[in-house]
């Protein structure tokens, strides 16, 4: 049986963290949509570059809490190159058409400009993940 500390239940690490890259991912997609609705064009579009990399940041982690701040930006950094650099081969543009699912994810049109993006939202989440990582709380007396 585990034992309670005085702040409270013990709450596994690993728990904790899938904890927090979910509510990290609710909050990208919040984050997300509030652009989309207050802002239009290249700033929307290349907002909405960053945080689809801060997204699959938060799923690496969802999925691999223990991963490092690092492993995990470079995740979804190379998995987010991989799916803009596919969109040349026509394959998600095609899917696109056939799913609005396969739209959000996959996109419909290469664009090199995305790639800078997708590298800002990398190093952003990078930067969030790498302080929490090194947050530790308080103690009580």
């Amino acid at each position: 049986m585990r034992e309670k500390s005085a702040g409270g239940p013990f709450i596994p690490p690993v728990t904790a963290h899938r904890a927090v890259a979910a509510a990290a991912a609710l909050a990208t997609v919040a984050a997300g949509l509030g652009v989309r609705s207050v802002a239009g064009g290249d700033l929307a579009k290349y907002a909405g570059d960053a945080l689809y990399t801060v997204l699959v940041h938060a799923v690496v982690v969802l999925l691999a809490p223990r991963v490092r701040p690092a492993g995990a930006a470079g995740a979804a950094l190379v998995f987010s190159w991989a799916v803009e650099l596919a969109q040349l081969t026509g394959v998600p543009a095609e899917l696109s058409r056939r799913s609005a699912v396969a739209r959000l994810v996959l996109g419909s049109t290469f664009n090199a400009p995305d790639l800078l993006w997708y590298a800002v939202g990398a190093a952003s989440a990078w930067a969030v993940h790498t302080r929490l990582a090194s947050w530790r709380p308080a103690a009580r007396p």
